[in-house]
């Protein structure tokens, strides 16, 4: 035992025994009553049967007996009542709501249904309508000051989408149903459809969009002349020959033409206007007056061409009413081009004015022909019907025959006859008539 008496735990295992030799720290076990005291003392147990023997304890977890909750009370009181109520409220409100949603759907079936039974679940479709109709109206506003009021082509486009916006909303609107139950009042709702004011506003609506596809047509005519306008003018300046510049002025010349054809009335066509000015000064101070004299020469020689064509088209009369309005309109070519020269060139203006005297005279010739041959044809197919009538009513027996009415209806054909003019294509025909109107009146008439 003087071995030990040095060790670090000797000390603690003695405190930790008792007086029965049982180390303290292991808990007695129910049923193992120790040894009295005056019983003979076991022999001391060696360090290593104590360490073996507290492993041993150190597994032996002691557990209390278990003991048993009290079950707990439910406390359904008042969050069973809450759970109740809002049940009773949910349900009434679930099953209204799922009427409303069905009863406003977009069927024309059902909303006649609904109106006559029980208009009142037609409120949020009225309320919808209205703000449709509301949104339609301002979108009409907006677009009819856009577009009628445009100051560039960026009003022009948003114009051009508040008027989609606007044919939207009107074409949401049930106009059958509206129609058929334009009024709502219910509570402190009042609301009535007006049917003319939503015409009033399609139709402005429709031409609102003709006017913004006009003004778009205009926008292109105007980009496409201007650019035409430039590339002109620069072919101009690079032009190395005589032939290459005169094309160059030609082109330059048909696009100032072209930006004079945009109409006034558009957005574009002002535009147009106002850089005309400078577009003509600008082609003149570079071009210089052989321009202008080349473009009087170039009028000049195009309406003697046409009033070429209408003497040839003209000749070996009789001809009909359509060959004579072709005729027509070659000299009115040619009195057009002539009428296109400006007083300012004094030399051309005054040759433009010798031939446009001609070109007139000759013009008004032939609309006296054209009339002389419509009124001979008409002449014509006049008499030719008096004739079918009295050879249906002419008796073929001489006794039965009516002598002074025999003779009025030959005279009447005659009358007809006689106004058809010569030089005409109906004058051979109605000579030939007349020849034989006139035999068969001087036999009634002996």
């Amino acid at each position: 035992m003087t071995l030990f008496q040095n060790l670090p735990f000797k000390s603690r295992q003695k405190n930790n025994q008792n007086g029965s030799g049982i180390h303290s720290s292991i808990p007695t076990q129910p049923g193992i009553v120790p040894p009295p005291s005056g019983t003979q003392q076991p022999q001391a147990k060696t360090l290593a049967e104590l360490e073996k023997e507290l492993e041993m304890q150190a597994q032996f977890v002691p557990t209390r007996p278990h003991k048993q909750s009290r079950p707990i009370k439910a406390k359904g009181g008042l969050l069973g009542k809450i759970k109740l109520a809002l049940i009773l409220i949910g349900v009434p409100v679930g099953l209204f709501w799922v009427v409303g949603w069905v009863a406003n759907q977009p069927d024309p079936t059902i909303r006649r249904f609904v109106a006559q039974k029980a208009p009142i679940l037609l409120l949020p479709s009225y309320r919808s309508m209205e703000s449709e109709y509301r949104q339609a109206l301002t979108s009409v506003e907006q677009a009819d000051q856009l577009v009628n009021n445009a100051t560039s082509a960026a009003d022009l486009d948003l114009g051009e989408q508040k008027v989609k916006e606007a044919q939207k909303h009107l074409d949401s609107l049930p106009i059958d149903f509206l129609t058929a139950w334009p009024e709502y009042r219910s509570w402190w709702y009042d609301w009535r459809f007006n049917i003319y004011q939503f015409q009033a506003d399609r139709q402005k609506i429709g031409q609102l969009g003709a006017k913004v596809f006009q003004e778009k047509n205009a926008q292109t005519l105007l980009f496409n002349g201007e650019q035409a306008l430039n590339t002109a003018k620069q072919q101009y300046q690079q032009a190395s020959t005589t032939t290459d510049k005169q094309i160059a002025i030609a082109s330059w010349q048909a696009a100032i033409d072209q930006l004079e054809q945009i109409t006034s009335e558009t957005l574009a066509g002002k535009t147009a206007q106002k850089k005309l000015e400078a577009y003509k000064r600008d082609f003149k101070e570079i071009v210089g007056l052989a321009a202008g004299n080349e473009r009087i020469s170039t009028l000049i020689e195009g309406a003697r061409q046409f009033s070429a064509q209408a003497a040839i088209a003209s000749q070996n009369p009789p001809h009909t009413v359509a060959q004579w309005q072709q005729v027509e309109s070659l000299w009115q070519e040619a009195i057009t081009r002539l009428e296109q020269i400006p007083a300012e060139d004094l030399a051309g203006y005054a040759e433009a004015q010798k031939l446009l005297a001609q070109d007139q005279y000759n013009l008004g010739q032939i609309q006296i022909r054209r009339k002389a041959e419509a009124d001979s044809v008409a002449a014509l197919e006049q008499a030719q019907s008096q004739i079918q009538s009295f050879q249906a009513s002419t008796p073929t027996d001489a006794k039965s025959l009516d002598r002074n009415r025999t003779i009025s209806q030959l005279q009447g054909i005659i009358n007809q006859l006689e106004k058809v003019q010569s030089g005409t294509t109906a004058y051979l025909k109605a000579q030939e008539l007349l020849l034989s109107a006139k035999n068969s009146l001087k036999q009634l008439q002996q």
